[in-house]
């Protein structure tokens, strides 16, 4: 997934790692660009209020904790938080609805009607890339995928 999002963030850009869970993400792309010193804010979704500020935003395996009602807002909100010409990776367990784990937790599933319906509500995003698949644990724990990447084009106004 790496090989297909960093090409797109611009040499030296700022990434978001929106969702950072284990930091296995955050840690391969400071691995990729030698950063060193970051700060690592903790927020909510709701709390996002950046504009115009990152070059690459990643939100691997977050955006399915969020409600089906709440997600057009977050996308805006990390929309605006884009710069024009940077780019965003999500993805979503692939289905439909929203369900509970066993623990309690909430997953909201995609597939690709559902993910065209959000970006309909976002002119801003362009869709670069949009594909299935499953994930490498073991085969008794492998779950598929629908993973995006899109790309904030400058607005018309």
């Amino acid at each position: 997934m790496y090989a297909r999002f960093l090409p797109h963030v611009r040499p030296g850009g700022l990434i978001l790692d929106a969702g950072c869970g284990s930091g296995r993400d955050a840690l391969a792309f400071r691995q990729a660009a030698l950063l060193l010193g970051q700060e690592v804010p903790v927020l909510c979704f709701e709390d996002v209020a950046w504009q115009e500020r990152f070059d690459g935003i990643w939100a691997c395996a977050s955006l399915l904790h969020v409600a089906p009602a709440d997600l057009p807002d977050v996308l805006r909100r990390l929309q605006r938080a884009l710069r024009p010409g940077g780019v965003m990776f999500f993805n979503f367990k692939y289905g439909q609805g929203q369900r509970h784990s066993p623990d309690g937790r909430r997953f909201t599933d995609m597939d690709e009607a559902g993910v065209r319906a959000l970006l309909d509500a976002l002119p801003e995003l362009s869709c670069l890339d949009m594909r299935t698949g499953e994930d490498d644990r073991a085969a008794e724990l492998r779950e598929r995928w629908i993973q995006v990447l899109v790309r904030r084009i400058p607005s018309s106004d």
